[in-house]
């Protein structure tokens, strides 16, 4: 097998890969199983009472496939403003 032959192989492999990812079942379990890893991680975030929480997914059907989370701040709570207050008292 030449040189050519094995890239032709590998590009045909790669191919398939990235077909078989977009596949509306595998993209389909792909979002639900990001979905719930920001649930759980927004759920440990406010547990430890956090400010930030997970607010973006982005998927890439690229070559790895990827998941890229984007983090946001939310607004103070109220606890907080409350020791604030006890504070300035």
């Amino acid at each position: 097998m030449g040189l050519l032959d094995k890239a032709k192989e590998l590009g045909d492999r790669v191919n398939e890969s990235v077909t078989s990812f977009s596949s509306d079942e595998v993209l389909a379990n792909t979002v639900i199983k990001a979905v719930e890893k920001q649930e759980k991680v927004n759920a440990i975030l406010k547990e430890k009472g956090c400010n930030y929480r997970v607010a973006d997914i982005d998927l890439g059907m690229g070559i790895p496939p990827s998941v890229t989370f984007g983090v946001r701040r939310v607004e103070e709570s109220p606890k907080s403003d409350e020791q604030t207050s006890k504070i300035d008292e």
